[in-house]
């Protein structure tokens, strides 16, 4: 069986380390893929925007199936394309992608289905942006509405800073198009927590629940950034010996998933909820339409899944319902911890020479900004690779997550030390 990944990040490694080690007989074909993924998979240089070029790939190659990792060729209607020529393909079509592309088309979906988020005001001109931070105070959460590459969403902590991110925004337009809209909304208070969800556009199974790291230095400092890493399971997942997750099914995924599919957008694919754990229960922080990143890298390894995750992907590219008996749990725990490169987020500098760390059976090493030069392996992007250990427990992971990745050796890398210290600061 072929079967055609498209994407070349960390999240594309992970996925592609997890369908070779659900499914070892696949032949597997990436595009464009990378370095790490070229040791599991046939690499096609091809654009995952490019997508009649991907069609054809596929086409020919005759996939049994395709798995998309970004989000830009699910909003550019990939599915849509490959569903129009009778192609399975694993992900949601454009206009259910819209939950991930516009966070207006998204706050307005919470709003009709009840499901609990941050009040927001959405704003269409730069006057309807500082008219409503001036009734919202500070601190408050100024958000692009389109795709801007997880950097279009700040949280400011005065009136000033928060006139300012509206005005470059809309007025400076540095996020482009998608900053012609924006959202004004309610800061929340709490902890994160990310949960992925497989869904064949009715029932939904959600995955083991993570929580990312944003900020680019230990202690939470530091500007945002993609992540700098993550870790799988989370302990407030169960709260009070209650388990969190039937909750937030009930109230958030299981309302979204109806009001898509009323609308004429059944979503079918992985829906990725970012919440925030307040003191009146989770709420929605935002929805992604893929699977996330870095906390794709901290998930799959450790999910003990029946039937396998590629078995359960394969059902949803077919249209076929999720099978009844399906479980997912979570066998141990992962670190993943980001090496940077020097200057990321704002301007980093690529080019450099990586020295790895020795292969250990409790270290996966998946590259998101990696090329070769000759056989020199060198930085290409801001995040370079995601160093993730597997333990009995977070303390085990995250310890050994931390060493290897001191073992990665490039000019000026950059990583945090302190992945997983929320979960390690709890009573245990």
């Amino acid at each position: 069986m072929k079967v055609l990944l498209v994407g070349g990040g960390g999240r594309e490694h992970a996925l592609a380390w997890r369908i070779k080690r659900d499914a070892p007989g696949v032949d597997l074909i990436a595009a464009p893929g990378n370095p790490g993924i070229a040791t599991l998979a046939r690499c096609v240089k091809i654009a995952p925007s490019d997508i009649e070029r991907l069609l054809r790939l596929a086409r020919e190659e005759s996939v049994a199936f395709t798995i998309v990792g970004p989000e830009a060729p699910l909003a550019a209607g990939i599915v849509d394309r490959f569903r129009a020529d009778g192609l399975a393909i694993f992900g949601p079509t454009a206009g259910a992608a819209q939950i991930e592309t516009s966070k207006a088309f998204s706050k307005a979906l919470m709003e009709r289905g009840g499901v609990p988020t941050a009040r927001a005001v959405i704003c269409k001109t730069l006057d309807e942006a500082l008219d409503a931070i001036e009734a919202f105070g500070a601190p408050v959460v100024i958000k692009a509405s389109g795709l801007a590459a997880g950097k279009g969403v700040i949280v400011a902590h005065d009136v000033e800073e928060a006139r300012i991110a509206a005005r470059a925004m809309m007025g400076d337009g540095i996020f482009g198009d998608a900053g012609a809209t924006v959202l004004v909304e309610e800061f929340m208070d709490g902890e994160e927590l990310s949960l992925f969800v497989l869904t064949d556009g009715t029932r939904a199974i959600p995955l083991v629940a993570a929580q990312d790291h944003k900020r680019l230095l230990d202690g939470d400092r530091g500007p945002n950034t993609g992540g700098m890493g993550a870790y799988a399971p989370v302990s407030i997942s169960t709260t009070a010996g209650q388990p969190l997750l039937p909750e937030v099914m009930g109230r958030i995924i299981e309302p979204v998933l109806a009001c898509l599919g009323e609308e004429g957008h059944p979503f079918t694919g992985l829906l990725y909820a970012g919440l925030m754990l307040t003191h009146s229960g989770p709420k929605v922080v935002e929805f992604n339409c893929r699977f996330g990143d870095p906390e794709t890298q901290a998930v799959l390894p450790i999910l003990d899944a029946s039937p396998s995750l590629f078995d359960l992907m394969r059902a949803i590219s077919y249209g076929e319902p999720l099978p009844a008996n399906a479980s997912i749990a979570a066998s141990g725990a992962a670190v993943s911890t980001v090496v940077a490169a020097p200057g990321y987020p704002e301007n980093p500098r690529t080019g450099a020479a990586i020295q790895l760390p020795e292969p250990a059976d409790d270290i996966l090493v998946f590259h998101a900004g990696t090329t070769l030069d000759g056989k020199t392996l060198r930085t290409s992007g801001g995040r370079v690779l995601a160093v993730t250990a597997l333990g009995a427990d977070i303390e085990t992971a995250a310890h050994r997550s931390r060493e290897l990745a001191e073992q990665v050796r490039f000019e000026g890398r950059q990583f945090r030390s302190d992945i997983g210290w929320r979960e390690l600061a709890r009573p245990h």
